[in-house]
């Protein structure tokens, strides 16, 4: 099924690279409406090459089971496109402002990767803009197999994704999770470890100290005798030592990390109650979280303010990968040098 934008993709493609040709080489930057890249940097000179009509849902196939998407659409809109139709992107990054394109250039995880590994790894075929203007259809046997395979965690440098085309992940309407303490990290990765192959459909974990290792469970079900609501007052990462069961809506536990940026809420305050009802539902979401970052960021308030009282402090966002045999040392390393909490644990698994 061909959605509206479809039709106009290629005239939009084209126009794009007749743009970027008219670079003459100069340094490009991408004009867009999100961005996950949490450097501090100075604005240049960089000629700007606006994507921001890149970001649609152009097919959806339900008897094959695929879906083609333009590559700025960020997770969010490309969510509640395909769950329309009873589908899911088969791994969809915890943050709903990620872009599919962004996630397979740059990275992505979450708690299908287990099963199904990082995106990038679930791409079909892409089309990609070069750096001068010529877009190619990458493939893994085609003539451009190498740029197929080279691309991802690239994060711009090879090109950008225009289109893209993945499997999609059939859902049912809820969620089951099952929260299990442990507390042996040799056993908690244990049994992440013994779970690869199984038949569960969602699984991560949460560190909340030492000898305090939650493993989460995630099942789709067709029918919940509750549902829990973690997009407004209530937080999810709390509930989590807190309830051995839960139920969430699947659109719910897709963005169960995006209300509180995981935990990140705390720092902005917004974890209190009376807070979390003067911002309002509709801005504790990441978007919000990282337009406030860039915003200090550019004028340095925090900066100052610690400064005036002695401190000097560094924000830092850290992806790590482990392998499995080797993560209970590293985490005991983690929390005996570092000691910051929560750490979320996710496993990820290569595909075929």
């Amino acid at each position: 099924m061909h959605t509206a934008f479809a039709d106009s993709y290629p005239v939009r493609r084209d126009r794009l690279a007749q743009q970027m040709q008219s670079t003459a080489n100069a340094a490009v930057r991408l004009k867009k409406d999100t961005s996950n890249l949490f450097r501090d940097r100075v604005d240049g000179q960089n000629q700007e090459l606006s994507v921001r009509d890149f970001n649609h849902l152009l097919e959806i196939d339900i008897e094959n089971q695929t879906l083609v998407s333009e590559g700025m659409n960020p997770y969010g809109e490309l969510v509640d496109a395909t769950l329309q139709y009873g589908f899911m992107p088969m791994v969809v990054p915890q943050l709903n402002s990620i872009t599919i394109g962004g996630a397979v250039a740059g990275i992505g995880i979450e708690s299908t990767s287990f099963k199904f590994g990082l995106p990038h790894e679930t791409v079909i075929e892409m089309e990609v803009l070069l750096a001068d203007g010529a877009i190619v259809n990458c493939t893994p046997t085609n003539e451009h197999a190498d740029l197929y395979f080279g691309l991802p965690n690239s994060y711009g440098t090879l090109g950008y994704v225009l289109k893209l085309k993945t499997p999609a992940l059939p859902v049912k309407r809820f969620v089951k999770l099952d929260h299990k303490l442990y507390r042996d990290a040799e056993e908690f990765f244990g049994v992440i470890a013994a779970l690869r192959n199984s038949d569960i459909d969602f699984l991560d974990g949460s560190v909340f100290g030492r000898n305090e290792y939650y493993l989460t469970i995630g099942q789709f079900t067709d029918t919940a005798p509750f549902t829990s609501d973690y997009t407004y007052l209530d937080i999810y990462y709390k509930s989590i030592p807190e309830k051995q069961t839960d139920y969430l809506t699947v659109k719910d536990y897709i963005w169960r990390w995006d209300t509180d940026w995981f935990w990140c809420s705390k720092n902005l305050y917004v974890q209190n109650g009376l807070m979390r009802r003067l911002v309002g539902k509709k801005r504790l979401n990441s978007r919000t979280y990282t337009k406030v970052m860039r915003w200090n960021s550019k004028w340095g308030i925090t900066n100052f303010l610690n400064r005036m009282g002695g401190y000097h402090p560094e924000s830092v966002i850290q992806d790590i990968d482990i392998p499995i045999e080797n993560a209970t040392e590293f985490l005991d390393f983690l929390l005996r040098e570092i000691g910051v909490l929560p750490i979320w644990i996710c496993p990820v698994g290569t595909s075929d």
